[in-house]
């Protein structure tokens, strides 16, 4: 309703005007902290959303979280690498693979490169729980950093394209049916005491050392897996040769011709194939497990 004034009065148009700008004024004022709240709140979810969709730092707060829930039942436990000592206090019900993750930060060992030895190897899908980790336990951890990775040294270049032409040739005809290894195959026969073998069966490594299999002089080898202290014992009659697993380069093998169930392997323990060390009559459903034993999951070399 509009305001007519009186004949004769005065009217101050400032006056009567500054209610309506003051109100507009407030209007606008109100408007614009609404906005700017919504822009605030918007900018926040949009951040939040960049950030999740890309998955940065998600698992690592999720870890750090997680291991600071008071929900969760934790154990504390000591974690021992190279003879150093770290208290860690850890879910319960979490698993060894993001033990790994988490003893990564406090190593420098990468996750894909540890062994984590308690009562034997412990697996990934495994919760604390599940190898029933006491309070005060030592879990031992053995795997190499980077560091030490890349710091062994390269065979050199002759040595190298002298293996590149043995290797091309080798690749035409199967191990067994090549004449170094068919010789001692011939020579020796299948040994009487080694274990059934057990062809497309993958089994893990049996509680008692390997046994039954012979070396390329017709020995016999028995193969003792001491994960513990991360050492490959192979042994004959007159020796036993404790060798550190991360000095070993490669393990190969193959399936013997006419006799699938076994396999020849080869343990590389030095930079060259021409270190490689020869068992014969490997029980085929062993073959996968002596390598993730003596390698890991993974073959870096």
């Amino acid at each position: 309703m509009s305001y007519i004034p009186l004949e004769g009065s005065s009217v101050d148009l400032k006056e009567t005007k500054q209610p309506a700008a003051s109100s507009e004024a407030d209007m606008k004022e109100k408007d614009n902290g609404q906005t700017s709240d919504q822009a605030a709140a918007c900018t926040d979810a949009q951040i939040q959303s960049i950030l999740t969709a890309a998955g940065q730092n998600i698992l690592d707060e999720e870890e750090d979280e997680d291991s600071k829930s008071t929900d969760l039942e934790m154990v504390d436990f000591i974690v021992i690498f190279k003879k150093e000592k770290h208290e860690v206090s850890f879910p319960f019900d979490h698993t060894v693979s993001k033990l790994k993750s988490h003893i990564e930060k406090i190593t420098g060992v990468p996750a894909s490169l540890q062994k984590i030895m308690y009562k034997g190897l412990a697996k990934d899908d495994v919760t604390l729980r599940d190898l029933k980790v006491v309070k005060g336990a030592k879990i031992m951890v053995v795997g190499s950093t980077l560091n030490d990775v890349l710091s062994v040294s390269a065979p050199a270049s002759k040595e190298l394209q002298a293996e590149e032409k043995a290797s091309a040739k080798a690749a035409k005809e199967p191990l067994s049916e090549q004449k170094q290894h068919k010789k001692v195959l011939d020579k020796y026969g299948k040994p009487d005491d080694v274990p059934v073998g057990i062809k497309k069966c993958t089994e893990p490594l049996p509680q008692v050392p390997l046994s039954g299999m012979y070396n390329k002089a017709g020995g016999k080898v028995r193969l003792t897996f001491k994960m513990e202290s991360d050492q490959l014992w192979i042994g004959t009659k007159e020796r036993t040769d404790k060798i550190p697993m991360q000095s070993i380069k490669a393990v190969v093998s193959e399936a013997i011709k006419g006799h699938e169930d076994y396999h020849i392997m080869g343990i590389q323990l030095g930079p060259t194939e021409a270190s490689r060390y020869w068992v014969y009559w490997v029980p085929a459903q062993y073959v996968e497990a002596v390598k993730e034993a003596i390698l890991g999951k993974w073959q870096f070399f």
